[in-house]
């Protein structure tokens, strides 16, 4: 059944939910705790570092939250900095807000209590060590980091500062996307046996031909910590010039493309609905396109397989973008057909007694009346978050975990690694979740290693 998101059923009365206990010391920013001029009831004081499109999405839902305000923007794109400034004056009606060209000014200033990091991929953990060292309460866009070594030192330091971390898994805010996971873990589709997972693939393409970067982005800030490259037509901006598109996305210096990019949103609701997945060891092995031409060389379609130790299977394939081939590995014809809708994202559990399948137009459940179950006292459930960024705010102030924590989060991340990973070296290959390393195998244990960082821009 084709349930619509606004279903009377996702607003039973009877959704309950209870947030983790967090009993370890932690430092509360001054503004909320109204420590020096700030009151109890004062805002939250965040800084924006990354305004790009993406940047400046996330950055309206701070702007429309009351006990909040953003206060400092950095970028190292003029047009991007000019463009959010543009933003925030407007909505608050002056001209208070700071601009900053180096996320180190912004994050050595003391007024600042959070921050939004939304830059391209190879800086998300970098600047977010950096936040947590100043100890900065942070939402960082998806996806973490270009290595698994870089997931586990953002995770470490998180725990050591006690700081706020919410990823931009923004599923985790929806309805259907907690009820499908809440009927999983209830039992409510009988013994899980296994998991579909799918979402668009990287593109293919791009121009390889050296221009002179941009004349407003300061393009050695933007390489950051990655290898030195020419700029190419694009690689920082759609449309610029008009003939080209963004490339940095699927491009492997920057990003591992959307099998991380994407995917890690319907891996995200496939652990969260299934978290004993990570309790044991995992047999991972896949296959991938990946492109020898052109700036983009991630996957362009994979098939990537799972088994966990609890005997749920997962297979998780990539979808055609502007990639022409329909191959088994990027055709969503057989998911149709047994659940009746694929769309280019999708999670979809099967049990015993059903199926649930969610993407972010429906839910679609057999037998079609689980969508309208009501849980009981004893029943396990989930964090409820109606909007991701409020949900933020309100764990700065009560210091309890977000909807998408930052362990959730390194574990969601780790499954595009090994999805990455297992499509490039073509072979099985075992993982060991507690000492989060593959079995008897260097040369893929090689590949979790934090990539070179280019000289004078070591963050670690």
């Amino acid at each position: 059944m084709n349930t619509p998101l606004t279903r009377r059923g996702f607003l039973r009365a009877n959704l309950t939910f209870t947030f983790a206990a967090a009993t370890l010391p932690h430092l509360v920013p001054a503004s909320v705790l109204g420590q020096g001029q700030p009151s109890p009831n004062s805002r939250i004081q965040v800084g924006c570092i990354g305004v790009g499109p993406q940047g400046r999405g996330v950055m309206s839902n701070f702007l429309s939250q009351p006990d909040c305000r953003v206060i400092a923007l950095c970028d190292v794109a003029k047009r991007n900095l000019d463009a959010a400034l543009q933003m925030v004056s407007g909505h608050y009606k002056d001209q208070a807000c700071a601009k900053h060209h180096d996320y180190r000014e912004l994050l050595r200033r003391s007024d600042i209590d959070a921050v939004l990091i939304a830059t391209p991929d190879h800086w998300h953990v970098p600047i977010a060590v950096a936040a947590a060292r100043a100890n900065k309460d942070m939402y960082v866009e998806k996806p973490l980091g270009l290595s698994v070594e870089e997931d586990q030192r953002l995770r470490a330091v998180c725990g050591l500062t006690k700081r706020i971390f919410q990823f931009g898994t923004q599923q985790r805010s929806g309805s259907q996307f907690r009820l499908a996971c809440e009927l999983v873990l209830n039992g409510r589709i009988g013994s899980l046996k296994e998991i579909s997972v799918w979402a668009s693939a990287s593109r293919p393409g791009g121009s390889t031909r050296p221009v002179p970067p941009p004349a407003d982005l300061d393009y050695p800030q933007w390489l950051g910590p990655a290898r030195a490259m020419p700029y190419t037509d694009g690689k920082a901006f759609d449309g610029d010039p008009a003939d080209t598109w963004k490339t940095w996305w699927f491009n492997y210096d920057y990003a591992l493309g959307f099998i991380a990019g994407w995917g890690v949103h319907p891996l995200d609701i496939a652990y969260w609905g299934h978290p004993a997945m990570m309790r044991g060891k995992v047999g991972v092995e896949g296959k991938g396109v990946i492109p020898t031409e052109g700036a983009c060389n991630t996957s362009v379609a994979w098939d990537v397989r799972f088994k966990f130790a609890d005997g749920v299977r997962m297979i998780y394939r990539g979808t055609r973008n502007n990639y022409e081939p329909v191959t088994p590995m990027n055709d969503l014809r057989p998911w149709e057909q047994k659940f009746g809708r694929a769309i280019d994202h999708g999670t979809a559990f099967e049990g015993t007694d059903g199926w649930v399948l969610v993407d972010r137009g429906a839910i679609r459940t057999s037998p079609e009346d689980l969508v309208e179950t009501t849980f009981g006292p004893n029943d396990r459930r989930l964090v409820q978050s109606s909007n991701h960024v409020r949900n933020f705010l309100d764990s700065i102030k009560s210091r309890q975990p977000a909807v998408s924590p930052i362990e959730d989060s390194v574990q969601a991340d780790i499954l595009c690694h090994l999805s990455d990973i297992a499509t490039r070296v073509d072979r099985p290959l075992n993982w060991d979740p507690a000492k989060e390393q593959f079995v008897d195998d260097n040369d893929a244990n090689a590949r979790l290693k934090m990539r070179p960082v280019r000289q004078g821009w070591e963050w670690a």
